[in-house]
């Protein structure tokens, strides 16, 4: 088999960067390790910056989001008890969408069955090669038998774990990491979310985020030990610890009810440099991993994805390469501005083990400063709707 760019990975980054390549006529193959049924059970954010907001309109996917998203033109913050809003539209003139990353893959799956795309799901021992040459190539198995797909180009989707990153040589590879002493247990629920928009709360007992899918599923977490387990929680003592954290008038008006899903996710900061090595490009997870603190994960799988696609189109429409030579380069400049965000975010509204007096003052001085100064809602609202492509 042969195609013009092989893609590495079935979520959002490799289906929308194939949906965008084959609506300007450039020919894809994405490989996934997992089944559809699987990718679409994983449960992930639900805040998209309104740059990620347009790219799915622009790849034939946001129909549905246009239809059933919810506009978000500002986040609450609480620090023990007291709650104030930051006005997005205000302070920046944009917003944020919520909905589910879920539903986005759900819609990217349907936008690509619709075109007619190769999507080749429970692909396994994928394995690249040649990705410094002018003949790169991509190796998998299916059903006992292995298949191979020749290409131009290899773009790596795959997240975290995948086997593209690890292509890159140990030797050109930098690796930037931070790992949190914590973790956020989130619990799914059916029931009406507690406010209209976002909450996100300090407190001495830990951090806690009042989230939501849509008006009638929320998503809750409370900041954890990384020893803890979800096994040892139950739905009452979420509810319970949820409550302590919120502020009274928040908590008041919680409605509570059995929990959907339940789970555990530990926290790193982690950037890998460069995100081109010879024929491959990095996307998304592949290349970074941000905590969930100000919501930039798929958001930033969302900037590599035009970044890229941009690129390749240049290449394909006008043989003008200056996009995948600066590739690296202007991704990395975007992610490491959501980085220090989400960074800084995390390290205000979290307790931490052995935390001293110092330094929780410090935390109530950097909210407070938010809450009364224009200039810092300014930066934090354009951070968080997203910086410009």
């Amino acid at each position: 088999m042969r195609t013009q760019v092989a893609i590495i990975g079935g979520g959002p980054s490799g289906l929308t960067l194939s949906q965008l390549l084959n609506k300007a006529g450039i020919a894809t193959v994405v490989l996934e390790r997992k089944s559809r049924d699987y990718v679409l059970s994983r449960i992930r954010a639900g805040i998209l910056e309104w740059g990620a907001v347009e790219l799915f309109r622009t790849a034939g996917a946001g129909a549905r989001m246009d239809r059933e998203g919810i506009v978000h033109d500002g986040t609450c913050l609480a620090s023990d008890g007291r709650l104030f809003r930051v006005d997005f539209h205000a302070a920046c003139g944009k917003q944020v969408m919520v909905y589910g990353q879920t539903e986005i893959t759900r819609d990217l799956y349907d936008a690509q069955d619709a075109i007619g795309a190769s999507v080749i799901t429970e692909a396994d021992n994928v394995e690249l090669h040649d990705v410094t040459g002018d003949k790169p190539f991509v190796t998998y198995s299916k059903d006992g038998v292995t298949h191979r797909i020749d290409c131009d180009y290899i773009a790596g989707c795959d997240g975290f774990h995948g086997v593209s990153r690890p292509t890159i040589p140990a030797s050109v590879r930098r690796e930037f990491e931070k790992v949190y002493p914590f973790g956020w247990l989130g619990l799914l629920s059916r029931t009406p979310p507690v406010h209209e928009e976002l909450i996100y709360a300090r407190t001495e007992r830990g951090f806690a985020l009042a989230s939501m899918r849509n008006p009638l599923l929320s998503r809750y977490y409370v900041q954890v030990p990384l020893t803890d387990t979800v096994e040892a929680w139950s739905d009452e003592a979420f509810w319970d610890e949820f409550r302590r954290r919120m502020p009274e008038a928040i908590a008041d008006s919680l409605v509570t009810g059995p929990s959907i899903e339940k789970s555990i996710a530990p926290l790193r900061s982690f950037v890998s440099e460069p995100l081109r090595w010879g024929r491959l490009f990095l996307c998304g997870d592949a290349g970074h991993i941000v905590p969930p603190t100000g919501a930039k994960g798929l958001n930033l799988a969302a900037s590599d994805v035009h970044y890229l696609f941009e690129a390749l189109k240049a290449h394909y429409e006008r043989k003008d390469d200056e996009g995948l030579d600066r590739y690296s380069e202007k991704a990395l400049a975007r992610i490491w501005q959501a980085m220090r965000f989400s960074w800084s975010v995390t390290m205000m509204m979290h307790r931490f083990p052995g935390q001293s007096d110092y330094e929780t003052r410090m935390q109530v001085t950097d909210l407070a400063q938010l809450e009364q100064s224009e200039t810092a809602r300014k930066l934090f609202a354009e951070n968080y709707t997203g910086l410009p492509y």
